[in-house]
């Protein structure tokens, strides 16, 4: 290994630069490109991009379907920029904030073959991965502006995508629980320079048995606040307890707020359901899929932690599959029907009719 930074590490670091607002440069076999997320670019950065000329927007085929756009290239669709398209017409093609207010943002038209699709498809990809709207001008890419910015290629986005991250612990400690009676926290760092991930053990969990489980994906306004939108608040204290009375469970607090999708666009989600969407359907508009979250980290903290073996308490078969297809038992389900609402009827239903969860 060099002292220099890994693929992992200058994919992390083009995410953070598009969440500034810088452009990153993204090579292929096709060309290069120079992509800025829509979501933080300012109209400076765009005028300067202007005069470089040959300027799209990338969307992802989520959010081309809502706007009845031909995605030509798959699951992206390339736009060329009309001669009004300043920044405010660009957030209101990414961002479905003001759909039903302003539907008109045509005609739109959409790009067909050319150079730089598969560094484009990259760059809404890396968007995604940093939990911004998934849309990204992309210019091209003079050699003498592109020396000062950050540079991947565009292979290394599905690359890394595919591959499980490496999670290492990085610190525990002994946390008593009011919802648990004593407990111990393990937080995890992944190697790809993400958020970190907890693993709340409660009592004596039996590692040479099957403990009971809880992959528990972080929600603010549920955990938190009492949220009576979801039944996520609830589904943590009722596995807390449920762990505390069999002497011992393992609860993984995984960092993939909205389904993966960041809070930002969790609450971006719920204004599209105050308009009549249902959960998915609100994902789709923002340009997401119904769930963007790596449920495999959950199966590497397990082996980290010596569990092989689990009975997982989950409503979700995917997690099940998961956990399966990464080596991890599930010798049972063990259901958690707690936290319905009147507040969250329509949700929960969406969850089993579209998500395949189990009533």
């Amino acid at each position: 290994m060099t002292i220099g930074p890994t693929r992992a590490e200058l994919l992390n670091r083009a995410r953070a630069d598009l969440r500034m607002g810088l452009p990153v440069v993204i090579e292929g076999a096709d060309g290069a490109i120079l992509a800025v997320a829509v979501e933080t670019l300012g109209p400076e950065r765009l005028a300067a991009l202007g005069a470089l000329g040959g300027l799209s927007l990338a969307i992802t085929a989520r959010r081309a379907e809502t706007l009845k756009v031909a995605a030509y290239d798959t699951d992206i669709a390339r736009l060329s920029l009309p001669p009004e398209g300043d920044a405010g017409w660009l957030r209101a093609v990414a961002d479905p904030a003001a759909d039903l207010a302003r539907p008109m943002k045509g005609p739109l038209r959409a790009l067909r073959g050319g150079a730089g699709i598969a560094a484009t498809r990259a760059a809404v990809g890396l968007a995604k991965s940093a939990q911004l709207l998934p849309a990204v001008l992309v210019a091209p890419a003079p050699d003498a502006l592109a020396a000062d910015l950050t540079r991947v290629r565009a292979e290394w986005v599905g690359t890394e995508q595919a591959r499980a991250p490496g999670i290492a612990e990085v610190a525990a400690a002994r946390l008593p629980m009011r919802a648990a009676g004593a407990g111990r926290v393990h937080v995890f760092r992944p190697d790809d320079g993400g958020v970190e991930h907890y693993a709340i053990e409660v009592g004596r969990p039996d590692r040479d048995g099957a403990p009971l489980v809880r992959l528990h994906s972080a929600c603010f306004t549920g955990d938190v606040l009492g949220s009576a939108k979801c039944d996520c608040g609830a589904q943590l204290a009722a596995a807390l307890g449920a762990m505390a009375e069999a002497g011992g469970g393992v609860l993984l607090y995984l960092n993939q707020e909205g389904r993966g999708i960041g809070l930002a666009n969790k609450m971006r989600a719920y204004a599209l359901q105050d308009q009549g969407f249902d959960t998915v359907e609100a994902n789709h508009r923002l340009g997401f899929e119904d769930d963007e979250r790596d449920f495999r980290l959950g199966a590497t903290i397990l082996r980290r932690m010596g569990i092989a073996r689990v009975r997982l308490m989950t409503n979700n078969p995917a997690k099940i599959r998961m956990m399966e297809s990464q080596g991890i038992e599930v010798a049972d389900r063990v259901p958690l029907r707690v936290g319905a609402t009147g507040e969250n009827a329509a949700y929960l239903a969406t969850k089993v009719a579209k998500s395949g969860h189990l009533p």
